[in-house]
Parts: C-alpha cells; sequence; structure tokens
C-alpha cells in the first residue's frame, strides 16, 4: 500500500470514526474462514458494518479526534484489529458479539468500545455493554418519567370531575322533583 492510499485510508477511517457515536474493537484472529463469513454475515443482517484495519492507521485516525484515545494504544491496538460501526446502538455490537459466542466460538473478543466517546477497555465490559442504552431511549425514558405525574393528576381530574358532574346532576334532579 502506497503513502498516498494509506493517507486516503486514514481519512476515510477518521470520518467513519468521528460519524459514528458508538465503535468497538475486536479480535477476530484465528478464526477459520467459515466463522469470519458467519460472522460478517451477522453484522451485515443487524446493520453492523464490520472492517478490519491496521493498528498503526487507526492509531492515526483516533488521534486527529477531539477525544483522547491514548488509552487504546496499550492494549486495545495490539495484534488484530477488527472495528464494528454501529449508529444505531451503543449496545448492538455487544450483542451481536454475546449472540454470535453462544455459537460455540470464543472469537471475537472485545477489546476495546467507544460509547458516546467513553472508553470501555477489555473483554470484561461485554456484559455492561449489551444494557448500554441510545441516546434517544434514554430520551423517551426521561420523557415518559416526566410524563407519568401529569398523566396521572390529568386522570385523576378527569374522573373526578366525572364524579362531580354526576352528583351536580343528580342534585339538580332532586331539586327539580321537589319544585
Amino acid at each position: 500500500m502506497t503513502k498516498e492510499e494509506k493517507g486516503v485510508l486514514i481519512e476515510e477511517l477518521k470520518e467513519k470514526l468521528a460519524n459514528s457515536t458508538y465503535f468497538y474493537i475486536a479480535d477476530a484472529s484465528g478464526m477459520t474462514v467459515a466463522q469470519t463469513n458467519d460472522f460478517r454475515r451477522l453484522c451485515f443482517q443487524r446493520g453492523i458494518e464490520y472492517r478490519v484495519v491496521k493498528n498503526s492507521l487507526i492509531r492515526k485516525a483516533l488521534a486527529s479526534l477531539d477525544t483522547d484515545y491514548s488509552a487504546f494504544n496499550d492494549s486495545v491496538l495490539k495484534g488484530f484489529s477488527g472495528i464494528l460501526f454501529s449508529n444505531e446502538s451503543g449496545s448492538a455490537p455487544a450483542k451481536l458479539l454475546k449472540d454470535f459466542h453462544k455459537n460455540g466460538t470464543e472469537k471475537p473478543v472485545l477489546k476495546g468500545a467507544s460509547i458516546d466517546s467513553s472508553l470501555f477497555i477489555g473483554a470484561e465490559n461485554l456484559d455492561k455493554l449489551t444494557k448500554v442504552k441510545s441516546r434517544l431511549e434514554l430520551i423517551a425514558d426521561l420523557v415518559g418519567l416526566l410524563q407519568s405525574p401529569g398523566q396521572k393528576l390529568a386522570s385523576a381530574l378527569q374522573s373526578g370531575g366525572g364524579k362531580l358532574a354526576g352528583v351536580l346532576k343528580t342534585l339538580q334532579e332532586n331539586k327539580g322533583g321537589d319544585n
């Protein structure tokens, strides 16, 4: 690969990393061709992009971003690295890795992840990452929590208003019958 080709690839990777809220770096070394194909197929089915890239190119692309990814240099960017990109959900790649491991293979292994610029290093974080909610899911939860007291109040007022109207109607009927 020429220096110009590397430069183009770094720029492309930098743009992809900058525009991806969530990305995971995994080690898929030692997987058979069939396992790799199955993994890529599963990624495609779930809308997750998977790319194998040299660590030196990933390091250069990450260095040019605003977030400090230097923690990745020592442990994450060693050996074989593949990047999983997801814009939909921060937990989608983690769930994909867990589901793929159910087939009896231990690979690919999570090396590190970036979720909204928060760094997670090591495979021990995989279970935590499966529970991460997307920003939209968190906003929906917050809106639901904020609406709940208002909905209860409106419901109580409506049901109370119906009872009050019934009482007034009964009183009016009784008053009309006394004349």
